[in-house]
């Protein structure tokens, strides 16, 4: 199947009844198209078109935009999209990693990586007057076939104070479901990712992590990774350390994220400074399940301020079926 084929094929499984076959893309079918064109470029020993699903989440936004970097601390609400997730006791990187790495010692986390991707996600569209968040069931085989299960979850107004009281809650019911034949799935890492500190660099280089990484393209990487994979605790664990050693990095303590768990949060900013993204930790677990960005730089399609996307991983089946 061509690329041009399997996009189109993705875009329209995804949404197959909102939008018209000849209508020009909203900025969430560019937001895919980008992330599958960019990625299916990238040199790659068995070229295949990339189902790489919400990796752009973790990579800056649009580059040629013309605006003022506006200084707003986290937690600035903006009406429209979600409201920014209230942290409290911010500590510091070094206790927010210890505590989390300190829990995966003793985790239950899967005792190899799996090929099974839960998530619960929302990116932001000039189409959508409400929030209406998605949730998915990928997984995918060594021959690279697989499936991608999505359930919607109920639309929530953001000004709706209950609303965000629940905010991420499944219709229960399949919206779409995309099958994979064999080698249509691409992952630069196919095979099995190590638990030592060499496998995991070399795991998130493979997903675009430079040799010197900032603390933003450290995060993207392992957003890019877990989009992919449900990795072990170590594996977890060596991530963060990653992170806990790169420049640029700040804590933002303690709150409860839109499925109701309880996380703590490290903020890394774009070498652009046009967005930030937030990593959110599992405080019963340690585990990364978590990503949120925010924009950073007013453009005509959102505020400065506005929270663009959200992605939480490690969601329990039960929740999104």
């Amino acid at each position: 199947m061509g690329d041009h084929a399997l996009l189109e094929r993705v875009l329209v499984e995804a949404d197959p009844a909102r939008t018209a076959r000849d209508a020009a893309p909203d900025a969430e079918a560019r937001r895919i198209r980008d992330r599958i064109i960019r990625t299916a470029a990238a040199p790659h020993p068995r070229r295949r078109v990339a189902l790489s699903w919400a990796s752009g989440l973790a990579v800056a936004a649009a580059a040629a935009v013309v605006a003022v970097v506006v200084a707003l601390p986290h937690g600035a609400a903006v009406a429209d999209t979600p409201r920014p997730l209230d942290f409290t006791d911010a500590g510091s990187v070094t206790a927010t990693v210890d505590a989390a790495r300190d829990a995966l010692v003793d985790g239950e986390g899967p005792a190899s990586p799996e090929r099974l991707v839960t998530t619960a996600s929302w990116t932001f569209s000039l189409d959508d007057a409400l929030i209406a968040p998605q949730l998915s069931i990928l997984s995918w085989e060594a021959d690279l076939s697989g499936s991608v299960l999505t359930f919607d979850g109920v639309p929530y107004d953001p000004a709706d104070a209950e609303a965000n009281q629940a905010e991420v809650v499944s219709r229960g019911e399949v919206s779409s479901e995309l099958v994979m034949q064999p080698g249509d799935f691409n992952t630069p890492v196919p095979d099995p990712p190590g638990d030592s500190r060499d496998a995991v660099v070399a795991m998130l280089r493979a997903f675009g992590m430079p040799e010197q990484p900032s603390a933003f393209e450290v995060t993207a990487a392992i957003s890019a990774a877990v989009d992919q994979w449900t990795l072990t605790d170590a594996q977890q664990s060596e991530m963060l350390g990653l992170l806990e050693g790169s420049d640029g990095v700040s804590a933002l303590g303690t709150a409860t994220d839109r499925l109701g768990r309880e996380v703590t949060g490290l903020r890394v900013i774009a070498p652009d400074r046009g967005v930030s993204d937030v990593l959110l930790l599992s405080a019963d677990t340690g585990r990364i399940v978590g990503s949120e960005r925010t924009a950073l730089v007013a453009d005509d399609v959102v505020p400065a301020g506005a929270i663009t996307g959200y992605r939480m991983w490690d969601v329990d089946e039960e929740v999104i079926r």
